[in-house]
């Protein structure tokens, strides 16, 4: 049972922090720069929130299948395959959870009042340096939201990982994943233990989350 609990973990962690560049990298450049096809592209990375998880994990199966385009070169030029590898369940994972990442970046950069990086820029600060040192500082908080719910939304995937993926023990084999097939064997007992930890997880998260985000208006407020 422990083993389908340090691999969820772990490649939650690594797609979090592939949806964190990528988030913080759409969520400015498509809300900050005139980027042809804006709608497009924003389209693209909400839509695995909307698409049914199954869906998602076969375009991805499509994609990185050793028939696919991306899955044929990798193979063919790396020696690398990516379905039913730790690989693919963390590439669905990412894939999943990035739209919470970027909508959370783009609200926190949307909000942010143009005042404060205008005023770098007239001090002569380059564009590299406002956003290290005035965005995304005034911008953390709503990306600190984003890191959170995208590392819980990886660690629940099941859909799109079980496509790509599948579930092989102690290798894709992911808490999701082992709690579908404990049930399906009639294994109760690693059932119900998996769930409970996935359920105190996942309350646990949004809890500290929820208190968090009320601390700092409350903050903000007095300040």
């Amino acid at each position: 049972m422990l083993s389908p609990i340090i691999l969820s973990l772990k490649i939650a962690s690594i797609a979090t922090v592939f949806s964190f560049v990528l988030g913080i990298f759409f969520g400015y450049i498509l809300n900050r720069k005139n980027i042809p096809g804006k709608n497009i592209w924003e389209t693209i990375l909400i839509l695995p929130m909307i698409l049914p998880p199954s869906v998602t994990g076969y375009l991805l199966l499509i994609a990185f299948g050793k028939r696919g385009i991306i899955g044929d070169f990798l193979i063919e030029h790396f020696g690398i395959q990516i379905v039913f590898t730790w690989i693919g369940a963390v590439i669905s994972a990412c894939v999943v959870s990035l739209p919470l990442m970027y909508q959370n970046a783009k609200s926190a950069f949307i909000s942010i009042d143009p005042i404060y990086e205008k005023a770098a820029e007239t001090l002569g600060s380059s564009e590299w340096k406002i956003f290290r040192t005035v965005t995304l500082p005034l911008a953390w908080p709503g990306i600190i939201s984003g890191v959170i719910l995208s590392f819980a939304r990886a660690i629940g995937e099941f859909g799109a990982t079980l496509m790509i993926a599948g579930n092989i023990p102690g290798k894709t084999q992911t808490m999701p994943t082992a709690i579908y097939f404990a049930v399906e064997s009639g294994n109760t007992d690693i059932a119900n233990s998996l769930v409970l930890i996935m359920v105190v997880f996942s309350f646990s998260v949004i809890f500290a989350l929820n208190t968090w985000l009320k601390r700092k208006n409350y903050i903000g407020k007095q300040g």
